[in-house]
């Protein structure tokens, strides 16, 4: 591993695990994740009605169509794989030179976000968000580039596993059953503890796939 990839992986998991920096960078992790229920209800057919991120970092998106079958399936099982795929993106577009793909892609998805943005704090965030994004795409070098995206990706692959490890632990204190990982329950019979798991196995799958990457 370079110097570069040593630098991007220790800030990104200081981002992560940190307490007092995951009360930050958590908000970056629920809007990606946000995205990928968005993306992925478009994507199966969906109507995207809108996106909520709240201050405690927990969100919202809600989308109309069929309330059971595949693409309701889809659409709720979307959120919690979200960050590890993106993070995941990010680090092979990165390794194989496509800096610039990955930021304007970045840029567009953001751009689609404002327009379904239904809260103030919810467009803050992306706004934020999105002026980092163009910050690094209009004014950094290749190289800054490459380690902001590196950083970004590896946060992202460790924002997974621990996303869905505390929604076990929320699971177990809290005993309402509304979490992604209910709702897929109740859509297919399959226990939440069981999505769950699954949540944590992809986002740890995927983090050795980017370790075999760079």
């Amino acid at each position: 591993m370079e110097r570069a990839d040593l630098i991007a992986v220790l800030v990104a998991a200081a981002a992560a695990f940190v307490p007092q920096a995951w009360a930050v960078t958590r908000h970056v992790a629920t809007l990606v994740h946000e995205a990928g229920h968005a993306i992925v209800a478009v994507a199966t057919g969906r109507r995207l009605n809108g996106i909520r991120l709240h201050s405690d970092t927990s969100g919202l998106t809600v989308s109309t169509g069929r309330r059971t079958g595949p693409g309701m399936v889809a659409t709720a099982a979307a959120g919690y794989p979200a960050p590890s795929a993106v993070g995941l993106a990010t680090i092979a577009l990165v390794v194989h030179d496509h800096e610039t793909w990955a930021l304007a892609l970045g840029l567009v998805i953001l751009t689609a976000m404002v327009l379904f943005i239904r809260n103030w704090f919810g467009l803050l965030v992306v706004v934020l968000a999105g002026t980092a994004v163009a910050l690094v795409t209009y004014r950094a070098g290749e190289e800054l580039q490459g380690i902001a995206l590196l950083t970004f990706g590896w946060f992202l692959l460790f924002a997974g596993p621990r996303t869905s490890l505390d929604l076990w632990g929320h699971r177990r204190r809290v005993s309402s059953r509304t979490s992604d990982a209910d709702i897929l329950a109740r859509l297919t019979h399959l226990p939440a503890a069981v999505w769950n798991a699954l949540f944590v196995a992809i986002s740890a799958a995927a983090i050795v796939l980017a370790i075999r990457l760079v």
